[in-house]
């Protein structure tokens, strides 16, 4: 694989500190009290008032350690299984490890700005920085004059793409619900405890062009369409196993109408499974 002498020297230091950071999000549990608190708008919250996510609001905290427990339970087995496919040659392992990296680049900037100050402040930028990088290097390593070539013509084109551009209208119509009918009336969308959207923004300025980029480029058969559809089908997986975790932990910590979220982001997980499954099976070129 093409930087692979970089890459076996920034993977380790990924797993090893996603590791200690999900491991203290989701069992560094010291003994605390939620409290109630008006921010600087003047909004209502409650702090989660105990172990690493101290300063986060409850509905946050939970979050972060469904966040967590996909880390520890999905991330980390994909990266060792990827990276050690990729290192043997495998174009399907690449095109796999590329994709997780998308997913530990995306929690990691989350972590980094959305969370309250705490001691892993710096693991989290060191995570973000390291799959960044990471990131880039699996990007340069593919061959876009060849990598059409390695798909088979059976791959399902229209579906896949079909299906990231409902995953993109989803999301971009789910924030824009949330963050324009607030602008009409001079308010503040709900920002709990932080000082703006920092998830929407996220979503809105790198998931749903990539999305809608990577089917429109995918339908024209070009090849930067097979290598960003690649990262948005693993995203999605990613994605709404994250949701689905999130929404139970909020359930369990009694955040009104969580539950309700899970339904459309746990059919979004089972699609894109399917479609990474059948677009992995379909890569007829092992290099």
């Amino acid at each position: 694989m093409k930087y692979q002498s970089v890459l076996i020297w920034l993977l380790p230091p990924i797993f090893i500190l996603s590791l200690v950071a999900a491991s203290a999000g989701l069992f560094n549990q010291a003994p605390g009290e939620a409290f109630s608190y008006t921010n600087h708008r003047g909004e209502a919250v409650t702090i989660n008032g105990q172990g690493l996510y101290y300063y986060d609001t409850v509905s946050s905290a939970a979050q972060m350690q469904g966040n967590d427990l996909v880390t520890l339970v999905v991330g980390l087995p994909l990266l060792i299984i990827s990276a050690f496919f990729a290192f043997r040659g495998s174009l399907r392992g690449r095109l796999l490890l590329t994709g997780t990296l998308g997913f530990f680049l995306y929690t990691y900037m989350s972590m980094a700005s959305l969370t309250a100050y705490n001691a892993l402040f710096l693991v989290y930028v060191a995570i973000f920085t390291l799959s960044l990088y990471s990131f880039i290097l699996c990007m340069m390593s593919f061959d876009l004059n060849t990598l059409p070539q390695a798909f088979s013509k059976k791959l399902p084109h229209n579906w896949i793409a079909g299906l990231m551009f409902i995953v993109g209208g989803f999301l971009l119509l789910a924030w824009l619900g949330r963050i324009v009918p607030p602008l009409f009336q001079n308010q503040t969308p709900v920002l709990e405890n932080t000082t703006t959207l920092v998830i929407q923004f996220m979503d809105l300025g790198l998931i749903v062009p990539l999305a809608f980029l990577g089917g429109f480029l995918l339908l024209r058969r070009n090849a930067w369409g097979y290598l960003l559809s690649s990262i948005m089908l693993t995203k999605g997986v990613t994605l709404g196993l994250g949701v689905s975790a999130m929404a139970i932990n909020m359930a369990r910590v009694g955040v009104p109408d969580s539950l309700g979220i899970m339904i459309p982001f746990l059919v979004i997980t089972i699609l894109n499974l399917v479609l990474v499954i059948i677009l992995l099976k379909n890569v007829e070129q092992v290099r």
